[in-house]
């Protein structure tokens, strides 16, 4: 079954640039301090998966916002926080777009904004466990996301101004109320987000 990846560009480049997720960033003096970036929301998606009997059920809800902060010279400080614009939610069946925006799912007209915002972060490996706060639906839960950084291809060593961001995870929807056609729709949703950022200033 397959599983959400990141996109093909960036998972070339996973090998070469994996390195630099944390480790690099605590060799750039010249950066120390918190650095702030932008969202280019034409390059950034969220895309989500769920099983669906033998198949899956795929699709991606509108990145709306992402506020980044990254302290190269220590992981803790760094801060994610993201908005979703659940109204513009979409699937790979007819049927399964409408049926999420509805009430026994994401209930879109009266939870128009998922957000996710980060409460730590601490280096694993050569990724970081960013945990946090998602809010859906109205209910606040506990989740954990796995960081990964990537920069563009041929970017020089110390280069961050342009980076790649992907946070993947996965919830119980359940856990948030989004109990509609549990008999048919697994609990478990995959979660890939993919946020392209550039640092203000």
């Amino acid at each position: 079954m397959r599983r959400l990846a990141p996109p093909a560009p960036y998972a070339a480049l996973i090998a070469p640039l994996i390195a630099a997720l944390f480790s690099t960033l605590y060799a750039l003096p010249v950066r120390a301090g918190v650095v702030a970036y932008a969202l280019d929301p034409t390059a950034s998606t969220v895309a989500f998966e769920t099983d669906f009997g033998p198949d899956l059920i795929t699709g991606a809800i509108p990145l709306e916002r992402a506020d980044l902060r990254l302290d190269f010279d220590n992981v803790a400080n760094c801060t994610v926080d993201v908005t979703l614009d659940v109204t513009g939610a979409t699937a790979n069946f007819p049927f399964a777009a409408q049926a999420l925006k509805g009430p026994k799912v994401l209930d879109a007209k009266d939870h128009p904004r998922m957000t996710f915002r980060s409460t730590s972060i601490s280096r694993v490996g050569e990724a970081a466990d960013v945990t946090g706060t998602l809010i859906l639906r109205g209910v606040s839960k506990p989740v954990i996301l796995t960081a990964r950084i990537f920069r563009p291809q041929g970017s020089a060593p110390d280069d961050f101004s342009r980076l790649t961001v992907t946070l993947t995870g996965k919830v119980n929807r359940s856990d948030f109320g989004a109990t509609g056609w549990s008999n048919m729709v697994g609990d478990e949703v995959r979660i890939l987000i993919t946020a392209r950022i550039d640092a203000k200033g």
